[in-house]
């Protein structure tokens, strides 16, 4: 019963004069007692600080994957060399990387993929892609370019920070979730760090002697790393693609406006694949790929300049200083992926001739 006051009016009750059902109705949850934020002052810098977070742990997380390719490359490109006694130098160069360097490598590059805007980003991974198609279709049947896997450093860990920024948008638990994929990222680089040192240091004793085996797996399938990584890097790229996409649209206010930026971008990206195929074709080498990342970062810094913001094209100058900081880190990689190409090449043209000429036979 409600008991009435002098002045006839019922008087107005409070949550706090109830049960805990009257909390639950108003709103109240028992797990936001354990949120982290629900602890925090509302500080209006707060929120800049839990977004700087953010952007550092998903750049995190995008230099873990490049760590990971660039282990399994290294396992991949050791295990090629040891039973080929021209390509001993190889072999004892990729040994010779010092192993407490990547650490140094996976900060620098969590503080560039955490400098550089996702619009930014975004161009990066497209560019990419459309670069990597047009390689793998100018390639002959059953080829593969062991290159193509180091110059997408920089663009896989665009590609993840862009994935991650679109499918955590709007997500109630956005900074654990960041948490949680950092933790498992960095524990796939740790084992993957690990299996290159005990295959550089243990390989070719345990492969002879039938004792390890993680060697005897590698040295019945180590052949297929190429394909593993090929197939991990295709379904990361076309989450990356549609995110980029979606990342870059939500700047427009208008079809006109989308339509003024994606013409320019589409003519630009066109260019510059058909030069870079072209310089492919006319020389090859390890300075052919910092030339190639000069002419592509050129290319999108006129672009941005014309159509893009100034916060841009200071992010196109930090996207560069990526580019080349994954380049030289993995420089001995590049070498030994180039004369694996350029080996290949001959083979591949021989087969296509006898090819052609059983064809015409």
């Amino acid at each position: 019963m409600l008991i009435k006051s002098w002045g006839g009016a019922t008087p107005r009750l409070h949550p706090a004069d109830l049960g805990a059902g009257a909390w639950l109705h108003c709103g109240f949850s028992p797990w936001k007692m354990f949120s982290l934020g629900s602890w925090l002052p509302a500080l209006p810098g707060l929120a800049w600080g839990w977004a700087l977070l953010d952007v550092l742990l998903q750049g995190l997380v995008g230099a873990c994957a490049v760590s990971v390719l660039c282990s399994l490359l290294k396992v991949y490109l050791y295990i090629q060399c040891v039973n080929k006694p021209e390509r001993q130098a190889e072999k004892e160069a990729i040994v010779a990387q010092r192993p407490l360097l990547e650490p140094l490598h996976v900060l620098v590059l969590t503080s560039v993929l955490a400098l550089v805007g996702s619009r930014v980003a975004a161009l990066v991974v497209l560019e990419f892609s459309l670069r990597a198609v047009s390689t793998v279709l100018s390639l002959g049947k059953g080829a593969h370019s062991s290159q193509l896997y180091l110059l997408c450093q920089y663009s896989l860990g665009c590609g993840v920070s862009c994935s991650l920024s679109f499918l955590l948008e709007g997500a109630p638990h956005r900074s654990w979730n960041l948490v949680l994929a950092a933790g498992l990222a960095g524990l796939l680089a740790l084992h993957a760090r690990r299996l290159a040192r005990h295959v550089c240091a243990l390989y070719e004793l345990h492969s002879r002697a039938r004792y390890c085996g993680i060697c005897i797996l590698l040295l019945a399938a180590g052949h297929g790393i190429p394909r593993l990584l090929r197939n991990a890097l295709a379904l990361t790229f076309a989450v990356a693609d549609l995110a980029a996409v979606e990342l870059i649209n939500r700047d427009f206010l208008s079809t006109g406006e989308a339509v003024r930026f994606w013409t320019p971008l589409t003519i630009c990206y066109t260019l510059l694949v058909v030069y870079m195929q072209e310089e492919s074709r006319q020389s090859t080498g390890k300075w052919l790929v910092f030339r190639t990342v000069l002419v592509r970062m050129g290319g999108l810094f006129i672009l941005l300049l014309t159509v893009g913001r100034w916060t841009d094209i200071l992010h196109v100058f930090v996207s560069l200083l990526g580019e080349l900081w994954c380049l030289l880190r993995s420089g001995v990689l590049l070498e030994s992926c180039c004369r694996q190409d350029f080996a290949q090449q001959p083979r591949l043209d021989s087969f296509s001739g006898s090819t052609s000429e059983e064809t015409s036979r």
